[in-house]
């Protein structure tokens, strides 16, 4: 059974959704704005018959509300094997623009919040003989961060300490019970990129081209299902973390 926040939007949490339904797990979307397209993607799921699915709202910066949502999971599945936490917000920002409240805002939703999903769900995966798994989504540009997003890249290097420290934690709770990180690359551009951003965009990786949600999805499937795999923060990016050819340094900020 798999729960994914962030999974109502037509984002990397919905491809994710999609991923393990399509694997044969019984699914739980997560929204908070999104929560019609949520019930909308459940009820696609369930309509196929192969699996079960189920919609959930809450803001996950909210007190309480991370347990809450991980309970009505657990309550209408009876377990949880496998939390992906793929909510998160970004938006360009000046840095003379960034304020307390705009720092804050950012590592309640990208940071706290999968903290608290994630301990929600490991004392749940802490009672099951298998465990369970928990993938955090990060971004590849941590190692290396572009402008105008000063207030959101603090807030994701910290998911990368987070899930190597709640991957000691939780295995002290259940040695089953695994914790590891995708951290994407350009994937699902917006749709007013111009074909010369796409084009740089595309030389910024080694193999020519931009990735998809799909990409993120499969990778996020693979950690779980290797259960030797812990602690780990894999790029999933074209090779974009080690490389930067001559002129292209700096990128426009869409990836």
């Amino acid at each position: 059974m798999v729960f994914v926040t962030g999974s109502g939007a037509a984002r990397v949490g919905r491809a994710v959704i999609r991923e393990f339904a399509a694997h044969g797990c019984h699914v739980a979307v997560h929204a908070n704005s999104s929560a019609a397209e949520a019930q909308e993607l459940a009820d696609q799921i369930v309509a196929q018959g192969a699996v079960q699915a189920i919609a959930v709202q809450g803001a996950l910066q909210e007190e309480g509300v991370p347990e809450s949502l991980v309970r009505q999971v657990v309550d209408h599945f009876g377990r949880l094997d496998i939390l992906v936490n793929s909510a998160a917000i970004w938006s360009p920002q000046k840095i003379n623009e960034v304020n307390a409240s705009d720092l804050q805002r950012y590592f309640d939703i990208n940071t706290i919040a999968p903290f608290m999903c994630a301990r929600a769900a490991a004392k749940v995966m802490a009672a099951q003989d298998c465990g369970g798994a928990i993938v955090n989504l990060g971004d590849w540009a941590t190692v290396r961060p572009y402008l105008d997003h000063a207030a959101y890249f603090p807030s994701k290097a910290g998911v990368d300490m987070m899930t190597r420290s709640l991957a000691v934690e939780f295995a002290q709770w259940n040695q089953k019970i695994r914790v590891n990180c995708v951290k994407p690359g350009p994937v699902m551009l917006p749709q007013d990129v111009s074909d010369h951003q796409r084009q740089r965009l595309c030389e910024s990786t080694l193999g020519g081209n931009v990735g998809t949600a799909e990409h993120v999805a499969h990778a996020t499937r693979m950690l779980c299902e290797n259960t030797f795999i812990n602690g780990v923060c894999l790029p999933v990016d074209g090779g974009r973390t080690i490389y930067a050819p001559d002129g292209l340094q700096t990128i426009e900020n869409i990836g």
